[in-house]
């Protein structure tokens, strides 16, 4: 298999004129800010936080999902996830079900109230979006997420690059 390697970094900021203001993050964090805020104002009826409606989703999506597996597709820590859910439970939006082959195993689903709010989720979004989106004709949305889609693809690959570099690198012994 052909690995890829990392491009070359693009030479578009210089550290010597950097200024917050027009950092692509930061403009990025403002946009998801944005985007979270509004999703949580429309799902407060239903008293439901950013947080809170993610793991709804992917249970709705999806279907009755093991805790990790929830983790696995929010990439969130299993520890948070399991946390989520049993507020989630108290608030009789999912339930836990043991598999009936494997007791250890552990199952999440929803009730009929979270499969009730879980359907109105994928509506906000779609509102949210499209209002964010608001002057953009289709031609410019798909550039947008093609070039979004190209940004991850460098990340990914400077985070493997990294790995890499770190499982490759020799140890040290300390003297103690």
């Amino acid at each position: 298999m052909l690995k890829t390697q990392p491009q070359p970094a693009a030479k578009i900021y210089i550290a010597d004129d950097y200024v917050p203001e027009r950092s692509l993050g930061l403009l990025m964090r403002r946009v998801l800010q944005s985007m979270v805020q509004q999703v949580d104002a429309r799902l407060a009826v239903d008293a439901l936080t950013d947080a809170q409606w993610r793991p709804l989703l992917i249970l709705h999506l999806k279907g009755e999902c093991s805790p990790a597996e929830v983790a696995r597709e929010l990439q969130m820590d299993a520890g948070a996830v399991t946390r989520m859910i049993d507020r989630l439970e108290r608030k009789g939006l999912c339930a836990r079900e043991r598999d009936d082959k494997d007791r250890r195993v552990v199952h999440v689903a929803l009730t009929a109230e979270g499969r009730r709010i879980a359907k109105l989720v994928p509506g906000v979004l779609a509102e949210v979006h499209n209002g964010h989106l608001a002057d953009f004709n289709h031609e410019e949305w798909q550039q947008l997420m093609q070039l979004l889609t190209r940004m991850l693809g460098h990340g990914d690959a400077m985070r493997a690059a990294a790995c890499v570099s770190t499982s490759s690198a020799p140890t040290t012994k300390r003297k103690t």
